[in-house]
């Protein structure tokens, strides 16, 4: 091969479609030129990976950066900086923001504002609503747009379609895929005035939000996307029962976890961490974490994603109820799950399907989500040996703030690579390169 590449990765274990092996990877216009093994004289920039695994660019497509209306937690640079910090390449951010982006103005807003500073590739979920559904078929395939959320139960936000009726009505309008947050609405206000009471102990979070609450949501919506035709993403899954069901429904749904769900449990969590450990839907007891750890290795969960959702350590420190529901977890995402792979919880090749080919596969992503010949040369670089402690003072978030705070972990992100470019290196960020993602619906549209 002739042709003079702009990059050359040498001597690094690649994780590829057909298996991992130690493999050089040329880059070339931001795109992956070739893979296998090249003379060193044929790139302008050589990095050795010695020692090192490469994977495809972790896709983090769930995430809360709070702007417009809440900047003071999170901006779309903080969060940006945050994930590239943790070796994530690209971020789905969600509509959950004032004002909601349940419109194509509100998108534009965030489409700006994200250009100014973007640290990684980004788009954007659009809120569906029964108010604007009918218009969902044209505004889900606008530049930027990752799909479709919906809120069946009350977070963070004003964002709620808690009726089958309002459910149905988005359903009914598009062919993007629907995310979901599947609690129920009308079951967790029955919870909190019965179960809840008066008490101010976090500990009770994952009891009043019970599992039933979510089963019950999960049922409804699986019933609606089977009535509809609609494909639905099932967004953060805590307990047995639900994984149990989505198994058996894996033709109209797919699914997602947490790691704070695959790492945390209740009671312990809520001693130790409070407020802190207050998340929506909740962590809850061990026998629910070892269920979603055999849904990932059974095959039923399809993504894993961070569902980053800060607030500041003021807010959190309210007594609660009355402390707000989310952690972060961009930065964390990666350093976790592979602590896990090495203490042999998954392969390094699952946590791949689930961190890039999943939401590759799942959003329909243009050109991201695999190492080989033609996609962008968006790579996540780890040393799977290093030992680390988390601690906030490593955090990019605006919140400043972890719940993993102290926690060691063996296996740490090193370089993050955003179509060939380096964006962080060694916990260095250098420089902000990220565009909007693209879509193949998109494109199929626009042509």
């Amino acid at each position: 091969m002739s042709t003079h590449a702009d990059l050359l990765l040498i001597n690094g274990t690649v994780v590829l479609p057909e298996g991992t092996r130690q493999a050089d990877i040329l880059v070339k216009d931001g795109k992956i030129h070739d893979i296998g093994a090249f003379n060193p004289t044929m790139a302008g920039e050589i990095i050795d990976c010695g020692g090192l695994h490469i994977l495809p660019g972790v896709i983090d497509t769930q995430v809360h950066f709070r702007e417009p209306g809440g900047e003071h937690k999170e901006t779309l640079e903080t969060g940006m900086k945050a994930a590239a910090m943790g070796g994530v390449t690209a971020i789905f951010e969600m509509p959950n923001t004032n004002p909601l982006t349940t419109t194509p103005e509100g998108l534009a807003r965030k489409m700006e504002a994200a250009a100014k500073a973007p640290w990684t590739e980004y788009a954007f979920y659009f809120g569906g609503t029964a108010a604007n559904s009918q218009n969902l078929p044209e505004w889900e395939n606008l530049p930027g747009v990752c799909g479709v959320k919906i809120f069946m139960g009350s977070s963070t936000g004003d964002l709620l379609a808690a009726t089958d009726e309002e459910v149905e009505a988005v359903l009914r309008n598009g062919r993007r895929v629907v995310a979901v947050h599947a609690e129920d609405e009308a079951m967790m206000i029955e919870n909190k005035k019965n179960i809840l009471g008066n008490s101010t102990d976090p500990a009770m979070h994952h009891i009043w939000r019970s599992v039933e609450s979510c089963v019950s949501a999960t049922m409804r919506l699986l019933r609606l996307a089977r009535k509809t035709g609609r494909r639905v993403h099932v967004l953060h899954i805590t307990s047995a029962q639900e994984m149990e069901i989505l198994a058996q429904n894996r033709d109209i749904a797919s699914v997602e976890v947490l790691p704070n769900h695959l790492t945390l449990s209740a009671p312990d969590c809520y001693l130790r961490l409070g407020t802190k450990a207050q998340q929506n839907p909740p962590i809850r007891e061990l026998h629910h974490q070892l269920a979603l750890w055999k849904g990932i290795r059974d095959g039923t969960v399809d993504i894993l994603g961070s569902d980053h959702a800060p607030h500041t350590l003021e807010e959190k420190g309210k007594t609660y109820p009355g402390s707000p529901s989310g952690t972060p977890g961009v930065q964390t995402l990666v350093p976790i799950m592979l602590d896990h792979v090495n203490k042999g919880s998954l392969t390094l090749e699952r946590f791949v399907d689930l961190v890039s080919y999943g939401p590759q596969r799942i959003h329909q992503i243009a050109n991201k989500g695999r190492i080989v010949r033609g996609y962008d040369a968006d790579f996540t670089v780890v040393d799977l040996r290093k030992k680390m402690d988390i601690t906030n003072v490593q955090q990019q978030t605006k919140c400043g703030w972890t719940p993993f705070d102290g926690t060691k972990v063996k296996g740490w992100p090193i370089m993050t690579i955003i179509r060939g470019q380096m964006v962080m290196r060694e916990d260095e960020l250098l420089k902000p390169i990220g565009e909007p993602v693209r879509f193949r619906e998109t494109l199929k549209m626009a042509g």
